[in-house]
């Protein structure tokens, strides 16, 4: 281990973050063990079928942001752990750690959107506690959830089950998270403003793998390090290749223009309510087809396709015909995106 002390990008989801977790976290909580990838863990049997279990924390800096908040990103985003593992979400907890001197308001504002939220996905909080800490210490408000769903068909999608051949697909326009919170942030005047993608994706995601069945190989949300770190969590769990293809990649123009601006990748933007599906090659135009009919789902695109690598890798074919290596992020671009 070179490395003594944290930086915010040993929290930002790269590589600063898989070596915190193998080097220092796993050999301490789970010694001896190789754990799996995916974003939540499917458990063994039970009498009414497998459950999926899932847990996050949010600390996203502003609280609130165009398009979303802390409140709705906390059960999007942990719903939408549940629905890339194929399973249905069914409960939440939900602990609150708040921050002395928070408005009464901020916080009634943050739970009934917490509440909304978890209406528009179907699913209960059924537990929950709640902490205050000193002025000065908590940033106003993190919240940590966790979620049970139950898996919906088996072998549920998982990141290790890409297989060359099999087409990549994503189903919407890329970095509207990552751009609206940094706008908020750095108070930039936008003629067009962008709104977070924030969103609860296990309806579509459940019909879809009912729908298609094994043929759904994998799913992935793109949050932190957005699509690029999602293509090398495939290609690692995989050990194939992922060819991206940028013309296919859909990205707004102002979001675009943030990027250029703060001197980001698009591909390493946090999105929150899109999600990145491997396919069998012979499904994938149905697969697009289905998600267009679908709400979070109008800008889906056949992005992409996976080919037999004996390393993995990701590649990005440019609009100019040449192809570039897309690296790994290194942590978070935008610290406290979520």
């Amino acid at each position: 281990m070179s490395f003594t002390s944290l930086t915010l990008a040993h929290g930002g989801g790269g590589f600063r973050t898989e070596r915190l977790l193998r080097e220092v976290i796993f050999p301490g909580v789970r010694p001896g063990r190789k754990p799996a990838m995916d974003d939540s863990a499917i458990l063994p049997d039970t009498a009414g079928g497998r459950l999926a279990f899932t847990t996050d924390s949010f600390i996203v800096s502003p609280l609130f942001f165009p398009g979303g908040d802390i409140g709705r990103l906390a059960v999007a985003g942990t719903v939408n752990d549940l629905a890339v593992v194929g399973a249905k979400p069914l409960y939440l907890s939900l602990g609150l750690i708040l921050e002395e001197g928070l408005a009464i308001e901020t916080l009634k504002a943050v739970c009934e959107s917490i509440h909304a939220t978890a209406d528009e996905a179907g699913v209960e909080i059924v537990t929950g506690d709640t902490k205050v800490v000193e002025r000065g210490k908590g940033d106003g408000c993190y919240i940590n959830t966790a979620g049970i769903g139950r898996v919906l068909i088996e072998p549920p999608p998982s990141l290790s089950r890409a297989r060359p051949g099999d087409a990549l697909i994503v189903t919407g326009m890329l970095g509207d998270h990552g751009a609206a919170v940094m706008a908020r942030r750095e108070s930039l005047a936008l003629d067009s403003p962008v709104r977070s993608d924030a969103a609860p994706l296990n309806r579509m995601l459940n019909a879809l793998v009912e729908q298609f069945g094994p043929a759904i190989h994998a799913l992935k949300d793109p949050t932190r390090g957005g699509l690029a770190m999602a293509c090398h969590d495939i290609a690692e769990a995989s050990t194939v290749q992922i060819e991206m293809d940028e013309a296919a990649l859909r990205v707004r123009p102002e979001v675009q223009g943030i990027c250029d601006l703060l001197g980001f990748d698009v591909l390493e933007v946090a999105n929150e309510g899109k999600a990145v599906v491997v396919c069998e090659a012979a499904a994938a135009r149905a697969v697009v087809e289905f998600l267009r009919r679908c709400d979070h789902g109008h800008q889906a695109s056949l992005a992409g396709r996976i080919v037999e690598s004996d390393q993995p890798l990701v590649v990005l074919k440019t609009r100019i015909g040449g192809e570039r290596l897309v690296a790994k992020p290194a942590g978070e671009i935008l610290p406290r995106i979520c």
